[in-house]
């Protein structure tokens, strides 16, 4: 349970921080900057929405990164396997261990000897065919 709720607050988390860095302009990306306007920006002061914003992203980036640390161990244990991925890879897969008797032979596949002398067999009987069969 709590770790669903790590992972709810994880997802708004991540969401907020994109908006919040989305949010933030780059140096002199206003129009009136680039032509030596101080006024840019007023609605916050000159330097309040820079600052407030900075301030956000650090709080939601520390967040981010807790939430992604707690999520980390809570999956270890999680997993019950203390394992690395790079040391489970050399085992095969159950797919290839499982075999399933069917209680058949396996298909039949002839040498290339048996296939030469099926041809021929097939191309005699095709000659002998066509000169039983009477002329029109």
């Amino acid at each position: 349970m709590l770790y669903y709720a790590v992972v709810a607050v994880h997802v708004i988390v991540c969401i907020f921080l994109v908006l919040v860095v989305l949010l933030q302009s780059g140096k002199g990306a206003d129009l009136a900057g680039a032509f030596g306007g101080g006024g840019t920006q007023t609605a916050f002061g000159s330097r309040g929405p820079a600052s407030f914003l900075t301030r956000m992203t650090t709080v939601v980036a520390v967040i981010f990164m807790l939430t992604s640390i707690g999520l980390s161990m809570m999956g270890e244990r999680r997993s019950g396997d203390d394992r690395s991925i790079l040391e489970t890879s050399g085992r095969s897969s159950p797919v290839q261990e499982q075999q399933t008797d069917t209680g058949t032979a396996p298909a039949y596949i002839p040498t290339p000897e048996q296939i030469e002398e099926e041809m021929r067999r097939i191309l005699d009987k095709q000659s002998d065919d066509s000169e039983n069969v009477a002329p029109e």
